[in-house]
């Protein structure tokens, strides 16, 4: 079936004879770069296959701007190769793209598959199948990350610490490092990053580009096509092209990176990306690698020398420390990890996740720019999202597949980690160490919300108490063994347990009242909702 939003990006690439091809090779939506295809696909440029599947997008509500991010990417991919010399078939297909792969190389019994281990599982078991069908396939090992599965996943499931992977791989890659020792004497400078963002510092721009005629024809078709699912496609501003992606990092090192550290877990009501880089939209498709992302930081700091250490080594052990380690636990976990449910919590996501309304600052300033722009940097995602999340008992799994859908740069590899493992606990402390809650106290620390929230986050109980504040003890009371378990956390059950009896049944009071008048609203209910709105 023909997608009728292609009229302009067909015109671009020209067209090819099937029968004229035995070797082909199939370009994944995640592995966007030509620098990694094998070195005899570069040498002789076979046939490239892009299959676009709609159908797979309608089964997950997909983030309107992550549906278009991740169409026009492909499709601007797919006319750089072409414009490189490769014969490039592309197709955007209604089918799923099991059935469209297979119907395609019924049609062509001539063709050989050759294709790269995907990121994710379900495109690896899809291919895996295709292969038991069609045995003429050849698969490569997967070259965008820097770390071996092989060698970690082991020790990762008998609980290694990221700390200890992160110093690992700083002495293989040899960034940040004085022969044996770390640059400046320490792994990392954690403690030094952690500061609340002061009113008179000035935010950075943010990395925007125009869409072009090719990706407004994607915006057209996600209007069209996905009018019910998650998030708004007015303003999309994202790159789409290796060359945007490259742009994005020379404006981060300029204008983000120096500042990076000491604020990355700052929040502000003045803007959801701050200091942070938002190149992880990039990395996790492919448009840029880890290795020249980290190679390009550090010789700006060399050059400039106007980066502090502390910023350089904690972007550093974004990418090659958390990102890759996650990527590990990822591998070694799957599939039993998607059900992860440590806690037993079974409850629907509030609403709020949905709509954004409610009357607590902190929750509506994190999932408004989620909807509008599908993006909020990683603090407002563990320490507000996730946090909030846990402390309403609500089902993890079902958090996990909200972030799936509603982030840009989420892909199941890297949201699942850090959903399932870091932010709720639900492995059971396979990736953290200790479950993160915190209360409003932390909120105000580190934000600006609390100034002009309808709830007092000085306030401990009651109705006009900042509701994290009852709810964090709340969730320690009724948690109390884990935490008890816990060496660095079980200090948390001391100190509730030395509150007077009267302010234990005010927590559970406050709590019970709460949790009992919080609208909670379903994936498959927001779904009807949308439905029958759009």
């Amino acid at each position: 079936m023909k997608n009728n939003y292609t009229l302009q990006f067909d015109a671009k690439i020209p067209g090819i004879n099937f029968l004229s091809h035995t070797d082909v090779y199939l370009v994944l939506y995640d592995q966007l770069n030509s620098n990694n295809f094998p070195l005899w696909v570069k040498k002789e440029k076979p046939l490239l296959l892009f299959v676009e599947s709609l159908q797979t997008k309608k089964l997950m509500p997909l983030h309107k701007k992550k549906l278009i991010f991740k169409f026009s990417a492909m499709r601007h991919f797919a006319l750089e190769c072409s414009k490189l010399g490769y014969p490039v078939s592309y197709h955007s297909t209604a089918n799923d793209f099991s059935t469209n792969l297979t119907s395609l190389f019924e049609s062509n019994k001539n063709w050989k598959l050759h294709y790269m281990t995907p990121n994710e599982w379900d495109s690896r078991q899809a291919l895996n199948k295709f292969k038991t069908q069609f045995q003429n396939t050849c698969e490569y090992p997967n070259n965008f990350f820097l770390a071996s599965v092989e060698k970690y996943a082991e020790r990762i499931l008998n609980g290694w610490r990221m700390e200890y992977f992160y110093r690992e791989i700083r002495k293989q890659t040899g960034y940040l490092m004085d022969g044996d020792t770390p640059l400046g004497g320490q792994w990392n400078y954690d403690k030094e990053n952690r500061k609340k963002l002061p009113k008179h510092i000035t935010l950075p721009e943010v990395f925007k580009e125009e869409p072009d005629e090719i990706t407004q024809e994607v915006i057209d078709m996600v209007d069209d096509q996905f009018s019910n699912h998650f998030g708004k496609s007015a303003n999309f501003n994202f790159g789409t092209s290796r060359s945007h992606g490259l742009n994005a990092l020379n404006l981060f090192l300029e204008k983000g990176l120096k500042n990076f550290g000491p604020y990355e877990d700052a929040m502000t009501t003045r803007g959801s990306v701050l200091f942070h880089s938002q190149l992880s939209i990039y990395m996790n498709v492919g448009l840029i690698s880890p290795k020249e992302v980290c190679d390009a930081a550090i010789e700006y700091a060399e050059i400039t020398k106007s980066i502090p250490l502390s910023s350089l080594e904690g972007f550093i052990r974004q990418i090659i420390g958390w990102r890759e380690f996650i990527r590990i636990y990822y591998e070694a976990m799957m599939p039993a990890v998607r059900e992860a449910n440590y806690f037993g919590f079974d409850k629907d996501l509030p609403t709020v996740y949905w709509t954004s309304k409610t009357r607590m600052k902190c929750l509506s300033e994190c999932v408004r720019p989620v909807i509008e722009q599908g993006y909020v940097h990683h603090i407002p995602r563990l320490m507000i999202l996730s946090n909030f999340s846990n402390l309403t008992g609500t089902d993890p799994r079902a958090l996990n597949e909200w972030f799936w859908l509603g982030f840009i740069d989420a892909y199941e590899w890297v949201v699942l980690p850090n959903v399932l493992g870091m932010s709720t606990f639900a492995d059971g402390g396979i990736l953290a160490s200790k479950p993160y809650v915190a209360g409003g106290n932390y909120v105000n620390k580190m934000s600006d919300y609390c100034g002009n929230c309808a709830y007092s986050v000085k306030e401990k109980t009651g109705d006009n108490a900042c509701p994290l504040n009852y709810l964090y003890w709340n969730f320690i009371d009724e948690q109390r063994e884990t935490f008890r378990k816990n060496g660095r956390a079980n200090f948390m059950v001391n100190t509730f347990d030395k509150k007077s009896f009267e302010e234990k049944n005010n927590i559970k009071q406050s709590s019970e009242k709460f949790l009992a008048n919080l609208p909670r609203l379903s994936k498959k209910d927001w779904l009807k909702k949308e439905a029958t709105t759009s």
